[in-house]
Protein backbone atom coordinates (compact mmCIF):
# COMPACT_ATOMS: atom_id res chain seq x y z
CA UNK A 1 0.00 0.00 0.00
CA UNK A 2 3.16 2.43 1.26
CA UNK A 3 4.96 1.95 -2.43
CA UNK A 4 1.45 2.32 -4.13
CA UNK A 5 1.11 5.52 -2.55
CA UNK A 6 4.47 6.77 -2.97
CA UNK A 7 4.79 5.69 -7.00
CA UNK A 8 1.53 7.56 -7.36
CA UNK A 9 2.27 10.58 -5.06
CA UNK A 10 5.09 10.98 -7.73
CA UNK A 11 3.18 10.73 -10.50
CA UNK A 12 0.61 13.84 -9.40
CA UNK A 13 3.95 15.41 -8.99
CA UNK A 14 5.54 15.02 -11.96
CA UNK A 15 2.30 16.04 -13.78
CA UNK A 16 2.35 18.75 -12.02
CA UNK A 17 5.86 19.57 -12.42
CA UNK A 18 5.38 19.17 -16.55
CA UNK A 19 2.51 21.69 -16.24
CA UNK A 20 4.70 24.54 -14.46
CA UNK A 21 7.24 23.69 -16.62
CA UNK A 22 5.82 25.68 -19.44
CA UNK A 23 6.25 29.02 -17.02
CA UNK A 24 9.69 28.71 -16.69
CA UNK A 25 10.67 30.00 -19.14
CA UNK A 26 9.31 33.17 -18.68
CA UNK A 27 10.42 33.51 -15.06
CA UNK A 28 13.78 32.72 -16.40
CA UNK A 29 13.69 36.06 -19.26
CA UNK A 30 12.86 38.14 -16.69
CA UNK A 31 15.59 37.22 -14.64
CA UNK A 32 18.07 37.27 -16.83
CA UNK A 33 17.34 40.75 -17.53
CA UNK A 34 18.66 41.87 -14.35
CA UNK A 35 21.25 38.98 -13.89
CA UNK A 36 22.18 37.81 -17.82
CA UNK A 37 23.36 34.57 -16.44
CA UNK A 38 20.08 32.98 -16.06
CA UNK A 39 20.27 33.18 -19.77
CA UNK A 40 23.13 31.09 -20.43
CA UNK A 41 22.72 27.29 -21.46
CA UNK A 42 19.22 27.50 -20.39
CA UNK A 43 18.36 24.45 -22.25
CA UNK A 44 20.01 22.45 -19.84
CA UNK A 45 16.88 23.35 -17.10
CA UNK A 46 14.91 21.18 -18.95
CA UNK A 47 17.35 18.26 -19.02
CA UNK A 48 19.09 19.21 -22.77
CA UNK A 49 23.34 18.72 -22.14
CA UNK A 50 23.57 17.83 -25.68
CA UNK A 51 27.32 19.75 -25.99
CA UNK A 52 28.01 18.67 -22.60
CA UNK A 53 30.67 15.63 -22.85
CA UNK A 54 29.73 13.67 -19.62
CA UNK A 55 32.49 12.43 -17.59
CA UNK A 56 30.88 9.63 -15.48
CA UNK A 57 32.46 9.04 -12.21
CA UNK A 58 32.42 12.50 -11.17
CA UNK A 59 31.47 13.49 -7.64
CA UNK A 60 28.09 15.78 -8.27
CA UNK A 61 27.47 18.11 -5.88
CA UNK A 62 24.70 20.45 -6.02
CA UNK A 63 24.80 23.96 -4.53
CA UNK A 64 21.79 25.65 -5.56
CA UNK A 65 22.95 29.51 -4.60
CA UNK A 66 25.62 31.92 -3.39
CA UNK A 67 25.52 30.26 0.55
CA UNK A 68 25.69 26.90 -0.19
CA UNK A 69 28.53 27.82 -2.34
CA UNK A 70 30.11 29.10 0.20
CA UNK A 71 29.50 26.42 2.19
CA UNK A 72 30.72 23.90 -0.14
CA UNK A 73 33.89 26.10 -0.65
CA UNK A 74 34.54 25.73 2.94
CA UNK A 75 35.01 21.53 2.79
CA UNK A 76 36.13 21.36 -0.58
CA UNK A 77 39.85 22.20 -0.59
CA UNK A 78 39.87 19.22 2.46
CA UNK A 79 38.27 16.74 0.00
CA UNK A 80 40.86 17.27 -3.11
CA UNK A 81 43.30 16.87 -0.55
CA UNK A 82 41.50 13.54 1.06
CA UNK A 83 40.80 12.32 -2.61
CA UNK A 84 43.21 13.05 -5.14
CA UNK A 85 42.00 13.60 -8.78
CA UNK A 86 38.70 14.04 -7.49
CA UNK A 87 36.35 14.93 -10.75
CA UNK A 88 33.75 17.97 -9.68
CA UNK A 89 30.43 17.82 -11.33
CA UNK A 90 28.92 21.43 -9.74
CA UNK A 91 25.27 22.24 -9.99
CA UNK A 92 23.03 25.13 -9.01
CA UNK A 93 20.02 26.90 -9.21
CA UNK A 94 21.13 30.59 -9.19
CA UNK A 95 23.28 32.83 -11.36
CA UNK A 96 25.04 34.05 -7.87
CA UNK A 97 25.59 30.20 -7.26
CA UNK A 98 26.65 29.40 -10.55
CA UNK A 99 29.50 32.86 -10.46
CA UNK A 100 30.54 32.19 -7.20
CA UNK A 101 31.09 28.18 -8.69
CA UNK A 102 33.14 29.19 -11.01
CA UNK A 103 36.25 29.90 -8.87
CA UNK A 104 36.17 26.31 -6.84
CA UNK A 105 36.95 24.72 -10.50
CA UNK A 106 39.41 22.73 -11.46
CA UNK A 107 40.81 20.76 -14.23
CA UNK A 108 38.68 17.92 -15.29
CA UNK A 109 35.27 19.53 -13.16
CA UNK A 110 32.37 20.93 -14.70
CA UNK A 111 29.50 23.27 -13.87
CA UNK A 112 25.93 22.82 -14.84
CA UNK A 113 22.47 23.83 -14.09
CA UNK A 114 20.16 21.53 -12.18
CA UNK A 115 17.25 20.57 -14.34
CA UNK A 116 13.40 21.24 -13.11
CA UNK A 117 12.38 18.95 -11.17
CA UNK A 118 10.10 16.97 -13.59
CA UNK A 119 10.58 13.39 -14.36
CA UNK A 120 12.30 13.13 -17.87
CA UNK A 121 14.58 16.31 -16.82
CA UNK A 122 15.98 14.19 -13.95
CA UNK A 123 16.61 10.96 -15.68
CA UNK A 124 18.20 12.77 -18.50
CA UNK A 125 20.42 14.46 -15.86
CA UNK A 126 21.33 11.34 -13.98
CA UNK A 127 21.95 9.40 -17.10
CA UNK A 128 23.97 11.75 -19.17
CA UNK A 129 26.40 12.26 -16.21
CA UNK A 130 26.77 9.17 -14.63
CA UNK A 131 27.96 10.10 -11.42
CA UNK A 132 29.65 7.79 -8.47
CA UNK A 133 27.52 10.03 -5.26
CA UNK A 134 25.41 12.82 -5.36
CA UNK A 135 25.92 15.32 -2.67
CA UNK A 136 23.38 18.46 -1.55
CA UNK A 137 23.89 21.26 0.14
CA UNK A 138 21.60 22.39 3.17
CA UNK A 139 17.92 21.97 2.11
CA UNK A 140 17.69 20.94 -1.42
CA UNK A 141 15.67 18.05 -1.53
CA UNK A 142 13.83 17.43 -4.46
CA UNK A 143 11.29 14.47 -4.83
CA UNK A 144 11.71 13.94 -8.95
CA UNK A 145 15.72 14.42 -8.44
CA UNK A 146 15.72 11.61 -5.38
CA UNK A 147 13.65 9.19 -7.59
CA UNK A 148 15.78 9.41 -10.58
CA UNK A 149 18.87 9.10 -7.99
CA UNK A 150 17.40 5.65 -6.38
CA UNK A 151 16.11 4.50 -9.44
CA UNK A 152 19.83 5.09 -11.35
CA UNK A 153 21.41 3.72 -7.81
CA UNK A 154 23.06 7.03 -7.18
CA UNK A 155 23.64 7.62 -3.00
CA UNK A 156 22.60 10.83 -2.14
CA UNK A 157 23.77 12.83 0.90
CA UNK A 158 22.33 15.76 2.30
CA UNK A 159 25.12 17.67 4.09
CA UNK A 160 25.65 20.78 6.62
CA UNK A 161 21.79 19.71 6.57
CA UNK A 162 19.11 21.79 8.31
CA UNK A 163 15.01 22.14 8.56
CA UNK A 164 13.77 24.97 10.92
CA UNK A 165 10.39 24.26 12.51
CA UNK A 166 8.64 26.44 9.41
CA UNK A 167 9.73 24.17 6.79
CA UNK A 168 9.35 20.96 8.87
CA UNK A 169 5.67 21.75 9.06
CA UNK A 170 5.24 22.89 5.93
CA UNK A 171 6.70 19.36 4.75
CA UNK A 172 4.66 17.32 7.10
CA UNK A 173 1.68 18.69 4.96
CA UNK A 174 2.53 17.09 2.01
CA UNK A 175 4.07 13.80 3.91
CA UNK A 176 2.81 12.07 1.02
CA UNK A 177 5.74 13.45 -1.36
CA UNK A 178 8.08 15.11 1.21
CA UNK A 179 8.45 11.86 3.53
CA UNK A 180 9.69 9.34 0.00
CA UNK A 181 11.75 12.31 -0.63
CA UNK A 182 13.79 12.35 2.42
CA UNK A 183 14.05 8.37 3.10
CA UNK A 184 15.51 8.52 -0.35
CA UNK A 185 18.66 10.21 1.03
CA UNK A 186 21.53 7.58 1.83
CA UNK A 187 22.80 9.00 4.88
CA UNK A 188 22.03 12.85 5.85
CA UNK A 189 24.77 15.59 8.19
CA UNK A 190 23.06 17.65 10.33
CA UNK A 191 24.17 21.06 11.87
CA UNK A 192 22.39 20.39 14.73
CA UNK A 193 20.80 18.24 17.20
CA UNK A 194 17.53 20.16 16.43
CA UNK A 195 17.93 19.58 12.96
CA UNK A 196 18.59 15.92 13.06
CA UNK A 197 15.19 15.84 14.95
CA UNK A 198 13.00 17.23 12.36
CA UNK A 199 15.23 15.64 9.24
CA UNK A 200 14.18 12.23 11.34
CA UNK A 201 10.71 13.26 11.52
CA UNK A 202 10.47 13.53 7.92
CA UNK A 203 11.91 9.78 7.21
CA UNK A 204 15.32 10.91 6.70
CA UNK A 205 17.75 8.06 8.09
CA UNK A 206 20.83 7.98 8.99
CA UNK A 207 21.33 11.18 10.56
CA UNK A 208 24.31 12.37 11.67
CA UNK A 209 24.92 15.62 13.57
CA UNK A 210 28.22 17.11 12.44
CA UNK A 211 27.87 20.72 13.08
CA UNK A 212 27.86 23.86 11.09
CA UNK A 213 30.10 23.98 8.22
CA UNK A 214 30.04 28.04 8.12
CA UNK A 215 32.19 27.76 11.38
CA UNK A 216 35.32 26.73 8.94
CA UNK A 217 35.55 30.40 7.66
CA UNK A 218 38.99 31.77 7.27
CA UNK A 219 38.94 35.16 6.84
CA UNK A 220 41.08 35.57 3.20
CA UNK A 221 44.30 37.99 3.58
CA UNK A 222 42.85 39.67 -0.14
CA UNK A 223 39.69 40.82 2.16
CA UNK A 224 41.90 42.13 4.99
CA UNK A 225 44.15 44.01 2.39
CA UNK A 226 41.16 45.28 0.96
CA UNK A 227 39.74 46.27 3.85
CA UNK A 228 42.62 48.37 4.90
CA UNK A 229 43.14 50.03 1.53
CA UNK A 230 39.38 50.65 1.50
CA UNK A 231 39.01 54.78 2.41
CA UNK A 232 36.35 53.44 4.84
CA UNK A 233 39.32 52.58 6.93
CA UNK A 234 40.24 56.31 7.51
CA UNK A 235 36.90 56.88 8.08
CA UNK A 236 36.70 59.58 11.29
CA UNK A 237 33.09 58.51 12.68
CA UNK A 238 32.09 54.61 13.06
CA UNK A 239 30.94 52.17 10.34
CA UNK A 240 28.09 50.35 11.00
CA UNK A 241 27.55 48.15 8.49
CA UNK A 242 23.82 46.58 7.43
CA UNK A 243 24.70 43.36 6.08
CA UNK A 244 22.80 41.30 2.95
CA UNK A 245 19.25 43.30 3.71
CA UNK A 246 16.29 41.91 2.03
CA UNK A 247 13.75 43.23 0.38
CA UNK A 248 12.54 45.91 2.15
CA UNK A 249 14.72 45.97 5.22
CA UNK A 250 16.33 48.57 3.68
CA UNK A 251 13.15 50.79 3.59
CA UNK A 252 13.13 49.33 7.19
CA UNK A 253 16.43 50.58 8.09
CA UNK A 254 16.09 54.03 6.72
CA UNK A 255 12.22 54.89 8.42
CA UNK A 256 14.32 54.03 11.80
CA UNK A 257 17.66 56.18 10.60
CA UNK A 258 15.75 58.94 9.97
CA UNK A 259 13.23 58.65 13.01
CA UNK A 260 16.23 58.51 15.25
CA UNK A 261 18.28 61.62 13.40
CA UNK A 262 15.26 63.72 13.93
CA UNK A 263 14.91 62.61 17.60
CA UNK A 264 18.95 62.82 18.36
CA UNK A 265 20.24 66.23 16.26
CA UNK A 266 23.66 65.90 15.21
CA UNK A 267 23.37 61.78 14.77
CA UNK A 268 23.67 62.06 11.54
CA UNK A 269 26.99 62.81 11.38
CA UNK A 270 28.43 60.38 13.62
CA UNK A 271 28.21 57.59 12.05
CA UNK A 272 29.11 55.92 8.18
CA UNK A 273 26.29 53.61 7.14
CA UNK A 274 27.38 50.35 5.11
CA UNK A 275 24.63 48.79 3.27
CA UNK A 276 25.00 45.79 1.69
CA UNK A 277 21.95 44.05 -0.07
CA UNK A 278 22.29 40.34 -0.58
CA UNK A 279 20.87 39.89 -4.24
CA UNK A 280 22.54 42.10 -7.21
CA UNK A 281 19.68 42.40 -8.81
CA UNK A 282 18.72 45.43 -6.19
CA UNK A 283 21.47 47.39 -6.03
CA UNK A 284 20.26 49.84 -8.21
CA UNK A 285 16.98 49.57 -7.00
CA UNK A 286 18.38 50.28 -2.85
CA UNK A 287 20.77 53.02 -4.33
CA UNK A 288 17.52 54.77 -5.68
CA UNK A 289 15.78 54.23 -2.68
CA UNK A 290 18.64 55.55 -0.33
CA UNK A 291 19.17 59.16 -2.93
CA UNK A 292 15.57 59.84 -2.84
CA UNK A 293 15.34 59.66 0.56
CA UNK A 294 17.78 62.78 0.62
CA UNK A 295 21.13 60.51 1.28
CA UNK A 296 24.23 61.81 0.06
CA UNK A 297 25.11 57.95 -1.12
CA UNK A 298 28.69 56.30 -2.66
CA UNK A 299 28.81 52.79 -4.21
CA UNK A 300 31.32 50.87 -4.09
CA UNK A 301 31.47 50.17 -7.66
CA UNK A 302 32.81 53.93 -8.40
CA UNK A 303 35.97 53.13 -6.43
CA UNK A 304 38.93 52.36 -8.71
CA UNK A 305 41.99 50.13 -8.06
CA UNK A 306 44.06 52.95 -6.76
CA UNK A 307 41.56 55.49 -5.51
CA UNK A 308 38.80 55.39 -3.72
CA UNK A 309 36.05 58.00 -3.35
CA UNK A 310 36.11 60.59 -0.25
CA UNK A 311 33.58 59.26 1.74
CA UNK A 312 33.91 62.58 4.31
CA UNK A 313 30.99 64.05 2.73
CA UNK A 314 28.84 60.76 2.55
CA UNK A 315 25.75 59.57 4.99
CA UNK A 316 26.14 56.07 3.05
CA UNK A 317 28.25 53.62 1.20
CA UNK A 318 26.65 51.33 -0.90
CA UNK A 319 28.42 47.87 -1.33
CA UNK A 320 27.47 46.87 -4.91
CA UNK A 321 29.74 44.43 -5.15
CA UNK A 322 29.78 40.23 -5.00
CA UNK A 323 32.22 38.17 -2.98
CA UNK A 324 33.31 41.00 -0.64
CA UNK A 325 31.19 40.56 2.13
CA UNK A 326 34.34 40.19 4.36
CA UNK A 327 35.74 42.96 3.92
CA UNK A 328 32.95 44.82 4.41
CA UNK A 329 32.49 42.96 7.86
CA UNK A 330 36.23 44.04 8.54
CA UNK A 331 35.76 47.54 7.99
CA UNK A 332 33.20 47.80 10.72
CA UNK A 333 32.33 48.15 14.09
CA UNK A 334 29.64 46.07 13.94
CA UNK A 335 26.96 44.66 11.77
CA UNK A 336 22.65 44.55 11.82
CA UNK A 337 21.95 41.45 10.08
CA UNK A 338 19.80 41.53 7.14
CA UNK A 339 17.19 38.97 6.46
CA UNK A 340 16.14 38.95 10.22
CA UNK A 341 14.05 42.29 10.28
CA UNK A 342 11.51 41.04 7.80
CA UNK A 343 10.49 37.18 8.57
CA UNK A 344 12.78 35.41 6.35
CA UNK A 345 15.10 33.72 8.63
CA UNK A 346 18.04 35.54 8.70
CA UNK A 347 21.72 35.41 6.79
CA UNK A 348 24.77 33.76 7.88
CA UNK A 349 26.22 35.67 10.88
CA UNK A 350 29.74 33.39 11.23
CA UNK A 351 31.04 35.20 8.66
CA UNK A 352 30.67 38.42 10.15
CA UNK A 353 32.18 37.49 13.63
CA UNK A 354 35.20 35.40 12.19
CA UNK A 355 35.94 39.03 10.64
CA UNK A 356 35.66 39.80 14.50
CA UNK A 357 32.19 42.01 13.66
CA UNK A 358 29.96 41.68 16.47
CA UNK A 359 26.16 41.42 15.14
CA UNK A 360 22.56 43.06 16.43
CA UNK A 361 20.00 40.49 15.11
CA UNK A 362 15.99 40.94 14.56
CA UNK A 363 13.39 38.94 15.34
CA UNK A 364 13.87 36.49 12.78
CA UNK A 365 16.59 33.73 12.86
CA UNK A 366 15.42 30.36 12.40
CA UNK A 367 17.76 29.61 9.22
CA UNK A 368 20.23 29.98 11.79
CA UNK A 369 18.91 29.42 14.96
CA UNK A 370 21.42 27.69 16.98
CA UNK A 371 23.97 29.44 15.54
CA UNK A 372 22.20 32.81 16.75
CA UNK A 373 21.66 31.66 20.44
CA UNK A 374 24.80 30.58 20.98
CA UNK A 375 26.16 33.95 19.61
CA UNK A 376 23.93 35.26 22.03
CA UNK A 377 24.60 33.42 25.21
CA UNK A 378 28.76 33.80 24.20
CA UNK A 379 27.62 38.20 24.42
CA UNK A 380 28.92 38.33 20.81
CA UNK A 381 25.28 39.27 19.17
CA UNK A 382 22.23 40.80 20.58
CA UNK A 383 18.40 40.31 19.46
CA UNK A 384 15.89 42.84 18.98
CA UNK A 385 12.15 43.42 18.59
CA UNK A 386 12.78 46.11 15.05
CA UNK A 387 15.19 48.34 13.36
CA UNK A 388 14.49 51.15 15.95
CA UNK A 389 15.74 48.81 18.56
CA UNK A 390 18.59 47.78 16.45
CA UNK A 391 20.54 51.19 15.93
CA UNK A 392 19.30 52.07 19.95
CA UNK A 393 21.26 48.55 20.31
CA UNK A 394 24.14 49.95 18.27
CA UNK A 395 24.46 53.12 19.49
CA UNK A 396 24.76 51.93 23.35
CA UNK A 397 27.50 49.23 22.21
CA UNK A 398 29.55 52.18 20.33
CA UNK A 399 28.94 54.44 23.68
CA UNK A 400 30.54 51.32 25.32
CA UNK A 401 34.20 51.34 24.05
CA UNK A 402 35.99 48.90 25.99
CA UNK A 403 32.67 46.35 25.80
CA UNK A 404 32.64 46.80 22.20
CA UNK A 405 36.38 46.44 21.82
CA UNK A 406 35.99 42.89 24.06
CA UNK A 407 33.16 41.48 21.75
CA UNK A 408 35.25 42.61 18.80
CA UNK A 409 38.33 40.25 20.08
CA UNK A 410 36.48 37.25 21.34
CA UNK A 411 34.21 37.16 18.27
CA UNK A 412 37.22 35.16 15.90
CA UNK A 413 38.64 32.86 18.74
CA UNK A 414 34.64 31.55 19.36
CA UNK A 415 33.79 31.03 15.28
CA UNK A 416 36.79 29.11 15.36
CA UNK A 417 36.28 26.93 18.92
CA UNK A 418 33.34 25.82 16.54
CA UNK A 419 34.74 24.20 13.38
CA UNK A 420 35.40 20.67 12.92
CA UNK A 421 32.21 20.21 10.18
CA UNK A 422 34.40 19.83 7.24
CA UNK A 423 36.87 16.98 8.60
CA UNK A 424 33.87 15.16 9.88
CA UNK A 425 31.85 15.92 6.07
CA UNK A 426 34.91 14.80 4.12
CA UNK A 427 35.10 11.53 6.10
CA UNK A 428 31.60 11.27 5.64
CA UNK A 429 32.00 11.12 1.56
CA UNK A 430 35.06 9.21 1.86
CA UNK A 431 33.47 6.67 3.33
CA UNK A 432 30.62 6.03 0.57
CA UNK A 433 33.45 6.36 -1.80
CA UNK A 434 34.96 3.28 -0.23
CA UNK A 435 31.70 1.49 -0.27
CA UNK A 436 31.14 2.06 -4.14
CA UNK A 437 34.44 1.15 -4.60
CA UNK A 438 34.36 -2.53 -2.73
Amino acid sequence: MRRWTERWSLRLYGALTRALAAWLPRRLARRARQEPLYAQDMAQRWGDYRGVTAQPGALWVHAVSLGETRALALWLPALRQAWPGVRLLLTHTTATGREAGRALLQDGDQQVWLPWDSPAATRAFVAHFQPIMGVLMETEVWPQLVQACRQAQVPLLLVNARLNPRSLARAQRLAWLSRPAYAGLAQVLAQTEADAQRLRALGAAPVDVVGNLKYEVQVPAAARALATAWPLATSRRPVWLLASSRDGEEAMWLQAWQAACAAQPGLAQQVLWLVVPRHPQRFDEVAALLQSAGLRVGRRSAWTADAGQDVSCLDVVLGDSLGEMAAYALASELALLGGSFAPLGGQNLIEALACACPVIMGPHTFNFAQASEDALAAALAARVPDMAAAIAQAQQWQADASGLSVRQQQAAPWVTRHAGAAERTVAAVLAWRARLSA
